[in-house]
């Protein structure tokens, strides 16, 4: 065995100084521009289209209606994009060392150990990545949890089981007034009316447990806490008008499921309209005609209680009957 050892090594040894190994060594480097030089089109092709719509988001939620939105959908697909480029090109070097060096004998492939550019490479890259993607993260992150002095419009996020109350107010803070309200019931889904163009900026308490308050096309969610915990965070606009399902994204009780809201997303024109009509006294739904809107959620409906006597004494049920 030791004689046969030392035969392979001169062999290996000399196959590395022959004169075709700096040929081979030349075709090995070309095929790796061409590999580095596939995957760089590779990812210009990929970011000349719309690569989001594409593939689906990449499992993001698509169609954002706000700037912060546009931020973080933006950050996950060029995330998704790098890591694919990454992956492909390390794909594609197993593949070609798989073909490249499989067994043709008992000969000993030329060894790369100590190889310096090779090793810088593969601790330098990993570094560079992370801290491209680290810096990217930290920017998206500081501009969609700033807040401002004096936003446009403030609107105050009580929950509680198993509904929501908005409150407008007239200044941030616990201190401020409210201006006016929107309470939802069991029976009347609330109706939280915001305009486009205007920076907004929610304040949001619980009465009991925790909660979270979360509008899927804001691409951000928020969790709603009890006591003096105020948790508050701002959108810079609202860019497209319509009706949107808000929801409850933390597990808070029987009834969690059904814990909805509407975000009606009108003209700033309708909103000041909306908002004069609540100061006079109007009910949401008289608010919400007065500006030619549905009065009643159209996104999502009022869940059954199912408190009735009947449903827990049933007529048909006999007297001590039980399992």
């Amino acid at each position: 065995m030791v004689a046969r050892s030392s035969e392979v090594r001169p062999s290996a040894v000399r196959r590395s100084a022959s004169p075709g190994a700096g040929g081979r060594r030349a075709r090995g480097a070309g095929r790796l521009a061409g590999l580095g030089l596939g995957g760089a089109a590779l990812l210009v092709l990929l970011t000349g289209c719309d690569v989001g719509a594409t593939f689906d988001g990449f499992g993001w939620p698509q169609g954002g209606i706000t700037p912060e939105a546009h931020r973080m959908y933006d950050l996950w697909i060029a995330s998704c994009i790098a890591a694919l480029a990454v992956g492909v090109f390390v794909w594609g070097l197993i593949f070609w060392c798989v073909v490249r060096y499989r067994k043709r004998g008992n000969e000993l492939p030329v060894q790369t150990r100590y190889n310096m550019p090779m090793e810088f490479l593969y601790t330098i890259a990993p570094i560079l990545i992370v801290s491209v993607l680290f810096y990217y993260t930290a920017i998206v992150q500081t501009n969609v949890v700033r807040t401002t002095k004096n936003p446009d419009v403030t609107v105050e996020v009580v929950a509680f089981k198993w509904n929501w109350q908005f409150n407008y107010r007239d200044g941030q803070g616990p201190e401020a007034n409210t201006v006016a309200s929107v309470l939802g019931t069991s029976e009347v889904i609330p109706v939280l009316v915001l305009p486009t163009d205007r920076s907004i900026r929610f304040e949001e308490t619980s009465r009991d447990v925790i909660h979270s308050f979360w509008v899927p096309e804001m691409l951000f969610k928020r969790d709603v806490f009890p006591g003096k915990v105020r948790n508050v965070f701002e959108v810079s606009k609202l860019e497209t008008e319509g009706a949107y399902v808000g929801r409850c994204a933390e597990l808070c009780g029987s009834y969690h499921a059904f814990m909805n809201f509407e975000l009606r997303v009108v003209s700033p024109e309708k909103y000041d309209q909306f908002l004069a009509a609540k100061r006079e006294g109007r009910s949401t739904q008289e608010a919400l005609t007065a500006i030619g809107e549905e009065p009643y959620a159209t996104k999502t409906f009022p869940f059954e209680t199912r408190r009735t006597e009947a449903n827990f004494n049933p007529d048909n049920a006999s007297a001590g009957a039980g399992n």
